[in-house]
Formats: structure tokens, sequence, C-alpha cells
């Protein structure tokens, strides 16, 4: 389903501000699995989503989707492929549109025609019984402007749009972050019904170590723009948050040493 190979990818290189994100990253991804990736800030865990998404070109290595090389594709190139949902829940909609016409526009994703700006009674409809899914009493709010919404009910909205058109993929960049803890809960019931019902492909970020262990059939472990471990179901079935919190500890401590032996280095050799 998803292939990538050698991926690299560096920012602003030659500069002061360079940062090398991506350093050969390998990833196979089956059809229908669920891979949840932690790492920490700055690891390469949103540039790993952005790569597949076509934010940017890689500077080299290959991304394959369903056995297409989608490599070259800028972002819209994939829409009738990939979906994502962003942390920020006033990211992926359009504020002054209503519920309706973001539902609209979302049912056009990928297609190359342009959007109606009237539809009939049998689309509301529709689009009704869509909202009507999320259980948030949204149905009869359809003209409501989007924007006027809550957190957590845009949120929820704008994981309908990314999977209303089945796409092959939905990429989830930490996507309840940046909700309270009981709407976070919600989303992500909603998102284990809508990936679990459809058999999406989908690989979502994530700080949340509970998260990580709980959903999805694999967990990705990244640093400094590598995947340096990779746990499958029964593996993650023995592991605990703490387990996965020694984890980072002890790559810390790692790096600290590591960077300690540079500083020694330097003041003998310099």
């Amino acid at each position: 389903m998803i292939s990538i190979k050698n991926l690299h990818k560096t920012f602003n290189p030659g500069t002061i501000n360079e940062v090398y994100a991506l350093r050969g990253v390998d990833l196979e991804v089956q059809s229908g699995e669920w891979i949840t990736v932690i790492g920490t800030n700055g690891s390469g865990k949103s540039t790993l989503l952005n790569a597949i998404a076509g934010s940017f070109q890689p500077d080299q290595g290959s991304i394959q989707i369903d056995d297409e090389d989608l490599t070259a594709f800028p972002s819209h190139r994939r829409a009738h492929l990939v979906a994502r949902v962003f942390q920020n829940p006033f990211q992926g909609t359009a504020p002054n549109m209503t519920i309706a016409e973001n539902l609209h526009l979302a049912s056009l994703r990928g297609k190359q025609r342009l959007p109606l700006v009237h539809f009939g009674k049998a689309r509301i409809e529709e689009y009704a019984q869509l909202i009507k899914t999320l259980e948030m009493q949204l149905e009869n709010r359809l003209d409501n402007v989007i924007g006027m919404l809550s957190g957590g009910q845009r949120q929820a909205i704008t994981l309908l749009m990314a999977v209303m058109t089945k796409p092959k993929v939905i990429l989830l960049d930490e996507h309840t972050a940046a909700l309270d803890p009981k709407t976070a809960a919600q989303i992500i019931r909603l998102t284990r019904r809508f990936i679990e019902e459809n058999h999406f492909t989908a690989v979502m970020v994530t700080h949340s170590m509970q998260q990580a262990l709980e959903l999805g059939t694999r967990t990705i472990m990244m640093n400094k723009g590598q995947i340096i471990d990779d746990l499958d179901t029964q593996v993650k079935k023995r592991l605990t948050v703490n387990d996965l919190l020694d984890k980072f500890a002890e790559l810390r401590k790692a790096e600290q040493l590591t960077d300690e032996m540079l500083d020694r280095l330097r003041r003998e050799y310099m």
C-alpha cells in the first residue's frame, strides 16, 4: 500500500538553519494497517506525514501508494488517494463557509470540476445523514458557518470530510493534541470507527503514549529523522506507557553522552 524507500530531506541546506529532517527512511505499510508514530520534537514525525502528503519534494528516495510512484507528485495530485487531518481544528476547513458548503467541497476532493454554488434538497439530506453519524447534534445546523463551532465540533467535521470520499490513506497529525481530554476521547472514538469500518490505511502521529499503545496495528519510533524502532501488535500488547517512556529516557541519555563525547573531543583537538 505505502512503500517508502531511502527517503531523505534537508531543509535550508547550506545555511545556519539547515535541518536534516529525514535520513534514509524506509517504511512499508500494508493495506488496512494503522501505524502510530511517536518521537521527540524534531524527530521527523510530521515531516514524514508531509512527505506522504506531497507537501514537498524529497531530496532522495521514493514514495509509492498502491504501486503508483508519487514521489514527484504535489499534494493536489495525491488528493484522490491521501486525506489529512491536522493538529489545529481550524485547519482543513473554510471558516467562512457553512457546514454544508465545507462538506460539499470535501466531496469534490480529487475531482477535476468546479464546485456547485448551490445544491439541492437531496444533497442537503445526504450531508445531514453524514453529520448525524458524529452524534454532536449538528445535523440541523448545516447552514451554520463552520468557523463559529467549537474546536471539537470542527475537528469532528474535519475528520468526516477527510474520510467521506474513501481515500486510500488517512494521515492524522496529532489531531487530538489541541483538544480537552473529553473531546479528544470523542474524536478518537470517531477515528477508530471510521478507520475500522472502512478498512482505511492510516498513519497517525501522536505524543500520547497511551494512544500509541492502544490504537493501531504497529507503532514506529522516530529520532533525528530515522525510524529507530518498529513495534508490531504482539509487542505493543506486552508494553506499558512506562516502557515507552523508558525508551525515550534511554534515548535522551545516549544522546547526552554523545554530546558530552563531542564536547570533549572539541576541547582536545581544537
